[in-house]
């Protein structure tokens, strides 16, 4: 269906997922148009680790030269208890190799690449409200009353998707249990890996992405958000030790708080409307794999489109590629997070026997081919 395909096509949501999908399609000979309820530059800034699997999707939609010269490319991860002892490490070269780099870098950058390699062409402001499925297609409504009739729609808008409750392929995310704090962080120490303190259920990492800055993120078991989530910060990882005293003395006041969502379907897509990312398989970001899965369902969903001789037949080939690889991410996110629950004095001791043969095998099944 490739090749200055006719195809009308609705990418539903302008973060890494519909961009992703946007180029790969444009890749691919299609000519989607995207839609975004938010304005522009109202994306959530921060930080982002790439694996070295999202490295190789960025390759495949030809953006890995445009994403080369932000952030910085990174070794190896280190585990650390909460005093600030070294648990394990995992040699990130190794662990990749043939893959591709891991590298962290500003999340406005990545967004900067993939809006270019969309087109940046994106109608911001548009809110969907409503979607009925045609034969041979789905009529869009937006809420100022404008809509149209596509040949595909594709939900990328997150895990508290609107396409998805609109299309009835699902209800609202699960909450994962996880309140996560995310800033940026600059003139703070010097690090150069990827450094985890894992203490009592909560956890402290700290990843450089560049230019003297660090990206934090800390999570706590919990279902509420603190009011000052600054000062809960201080007050939960006050006593840890290693590289996290003087990263909270450098931590101002623009500190994000958020829950984590989980989302788990029975499928992804109905007549011709289709979930990808967050949408279709949210977790916890325990693995770093949120941006990677998004990237991998671009590559795979423009090469089914192009395979397949009709959409149904391409949704289908899709969804029985992708749900291996994002069902084991969602297990071996689970897995993770239930190793750093298990209490200090039990945990400690199994990390620093074969923390990094455990850690390592959270991504067997992704250094394979998509």
């Amino acid at each position: 269906m490739g090749g200055s395909s006719p195809l009308r096509i609705l990418v539903v949501g302008a973060g890494i997922a519909g961009l992703a999908v946007a180029r790969a399609l444009r890749l691919a000979g299609f000519r989607p148009d995207v839609t975004e309820k938010l304005p522009p530059n109202e994306q959530v800034d921060g930080g982002l680790f790439l694996p070295g699997n999202a490295a190789r999707a960025l390759r495949r939609l030809d953006l890995d030269d445009p994403v080369r010269p932000y952030g910085q490319v990174i070794h190896r991860q280190r585990f650390l208890d909460a005093a600030g002892d070294l648990l394990c490490e995992v040699d990130l070269d190794a662990l990749w190799a043939g893959v591709g780099d891991c590298r962290a870098l500003p999340r406005r950058d990545l967004y900067q690449v993939l809006l270019s390699g969309a087109g940046g062409a994106v109608r911001h402001g548009a809110e969907i409200s409503a979607v009925e499925l045609l034969p041979g297609g789905v009529g869009v409504t937006f809420t100022d009353g404008t809509g149209g009739e596509y040949d595909l729609v594709i939900g990328a808008d997150g895990p508290r998707s609107a396409v998805r409750s609109l299309a009835a392929l699902g209800g609202p995310p699960r909450p994962a249990g996880q309140v996560v704090y995310r800033t940026v962080v600059r003139d703070g120490p010097e690090i150069t890996d990827w450094t985890a303190l894992l203490g009592q259920r909560a956890g402290f990492l700290v990843v450089p992405i560049g230019a003297g800055r660090l990206y934090c993120y800390a999570d706590e078991a919990g279902t509420v958000a603190p009011p000052d989530p600054s000062a809960r910060l201080r007050e939960l990882f006050g006593s840890y030790g290693g590289p996290v005293p003087a990263v909270l003395e450098a931590i101002g006041d623009d500190v994000q708080v958020g829950l984590t969502d989980e989302v788990e379907l029975g499928r992804w897509h109905r007549g011709r409307v289709l979930l990808v990312g967050d949408a279709a398989h949210a977790t916890a970001p325990t693995l770093s794999q949120g941006a990677a899965m998004a990237l991998e369902d671009a590559v795979v969903l423009a090469e089914s489109l192009q395979a397949a001789g009709t959409v149904e037949a391409a949704l289908v080939a899709y969804e029985s590629r992708r749900r291996p690889r994002t069902r084991w991410v969602r297990d071996r996110t689970r897995d993770r997070n239930r190793t750093r629950d298990v209490p200090p004095a039990l945990r400690d001791p199994l990390l620093r026997g074969r923390g990094d043969r455990i850690f390592r095998e959270h991504y067997r099944l992704l250094v394979g081919p998509l």
